[in-house]
């Protein structure tokens, strides 16, 4: 049974060592709607339940045009402070993304996770592999890359453009 399921979803996952505070890391994956900013998979998010603090249950729409065509809601289905933020499809428990902040001293490790699904049979998870898989790695890579950019700029004690 689990092999069938993971044929019939696509899986992505990247990763980068970021050397910073864990916590100034998860307090910016927490700001949902600058996630346009440093994850390109994605074109808009936002929030559909208030201003209030990210948490277990809250509601996110999301616009991601090589994942899907249009914009979909996705429910906070884990969340520990901290270190875990993961986002589940309100109408497809096989789309989600997994954010893990990892604490390793005065670094941390970022590893997300992307599953989404796949049609068409075996034809159809060969042709997301060859093709939508790529490229949702690709730019997840890059993406991570970014993230750990920006966390270690904003919280580098010596930031040369701190002036600016």
């Amino acid at each position: 049974m689990e092999r069938a399921a993971h044929q019939r979803s696509g899986m992505v996952q990247a990763s980068e060592e970021i050397v910073s505070d864990a916590g100034a890391a998860f307090a910016l994956l927490c700001e949902v709607e600058k996630w346009p900013v440093w994850l390109s998979l994605v074109r808009s998010v936002r929030r559909l339940d208030g201003d209030h603090a990210l948490c277990l249950g809250s509601e996110v729409a999301i616009q991601a045009p090589l994942l899907g065509s249009g914009e979909e809601i996705f429910v906070v289905e884990r969340f520990l402070q901290g270190h875990l933020l993961r986002i589940e499809s309100a109408f497809s428990c096989r789309r989600s993304w997994e954010f893990r902040i990892e604490r390793k001293g005065e670094r941390a490790r970022l590893a997300v996770a992307l599953a989404y699904p796949t049609y068409g049979g075996w034809l159809g998870a060969q042709l997301d592999r060859l093709a939508r898989r790529r490229k949702a790695e690709s730019e997840l890579w890059a993406s991570v890359v970014h993230f750990k950019g920006l966390v270690e700029f904003e919280n580098h004690p010596d930031r040369v453009l701190a002036d600016f």
